[in-house]
């Protein structure tokens, strides 16, 4: 069931249209990736959807309320992560979501409780009582994703959230994400870091100049990507000699040749190994490494913004 419908959404900043008629929906429960380069209007919906801009025309209906006409009552639902941390330096953790959860009207005694939980569940307890200038990178993420989920929001809004970390931090936040989406909270996230997308998103959209260009689930977008079976292979001697030879013998292939000692295999059809490496065993060249190619979502990516490109011109 859909829990999030954007359709015709447009914004546009003087004659700069930002967000160019873009429609999509999300479903209750799902991670929803929404990819693209900077300063491809990420942003820009984003701050459409959680009701900090205006949109220049389109609508928005989150959980069957119209988010542009009641964003108040939108935003008693959602949860919102901006892209920068916006937690008060001076104060510490438990100060800062206590903060927080009286803004969303929530009584001393349960924004208190639920503020040492969210300490204990992301790992910040030891840290609850120090300023929260003197946290890490990493440990300013975790805070502010607790601070957009202090109030128990039905959806949460993650703008670039491991931008800008070390890699441990932005495993520990992808592992949140997933631990989130296993308590039924449904998830928007954007990025441009399409391995990240890759694991933890069910849907995705690739947006580009203000443009949706494709939308679909990680294994349709990959298996779109697939132009035939890949097959790389690392050989002990040299492949100089004999290229003529082995483009005859398997000219049913498409073969490439990053340096003598390496060779890429494409094919409609799976290839057959030991038949290739047999043949290359009679000409005195080893096999010591074999391995399926396969697609991931950057070159989805590649794929389609070349194909826009390719309308455009």
């Amino acid at each position: 069931m859909e829990i999030i419908r954007v359709t015709n959404l447009k914004k546009q900043y003087g004659e700069v249209l930002a967000v160019d008629g873009i429609s999509f929906c999300v479903r209750e429960g799902e991670v929803f990736g929404f990819l693209g380069p900077n300063g491809a209007g990420k942003t820009s919906t984003i701050n459409m959807m959680i009701g900090l801009s205006r949109p220049s025309g389109g609508q928005i209906v989150i959980d069957g309320i119209d988010a542009v006409k009641d964003v108040k009552k939108v935003q008693k639902i959602i949860g919102v992560v901006p892209d920068e941390n916006n937690m008060y330096g001076e104060m510490d953790g438990f100060e800062n979501l206590c903060f927080c959860a009286a803004l969303y009207g929530m009584r001393k005694a349960e924004r208190e409780k639920r503020a040492k939980e969210l300490l204990e569940h992301f790992n910040l307890a030891a840290a609850g009582k120090r300023p929260f200038r003197a946290y890490s990178k990493g440990m300013k993420r975790k805070l502010t994703i607790a601070a957009g989920i202090i109030h128990d929001p039905k959806i949460l809004f993650l703008d670039e959230p491991t931008t800008g970390i070390d890699v441990e931090s932005a495993r520990q936040i992808r592992e949140l994400i997933l631990g989130l989406k296993e308590q039924g909270k449904t998830i928007f996230i954007t990025t441009h870091y399409i391995e990240e997308a890759q694991r933890v998103c069910d849907r995705i959209a690739f947006i580009v100049k203000g443009r949706i260009v494709k939308i679909g689930t990680v294994s349709d977008l990959l298996n779109d990507a697939v132009r035939g079976h890949k097959l790389s292979l690392k050989v002990s001697g040299s492949l100089n000699a004999i290229r003529g030879e082995l483009e005859t013998r398997f000219q049913n292939f498409r073969l490439e040749f990053s340096d003598e000692n390496s060779l890429l295999i494409t094919s409609k059809e799976p290839v057959a190994l030991y038949p290739v490496i047999q043949w290359l065993d009679s000409k005195g060249i080893s096999v010591y490494e074999a391995r399926e190619i396969k697609p991931t979502l950057e070159d989805v990516f590649v794929k389609i913004t070349a194909e826009k490109a390719k309308v455009e011109v």
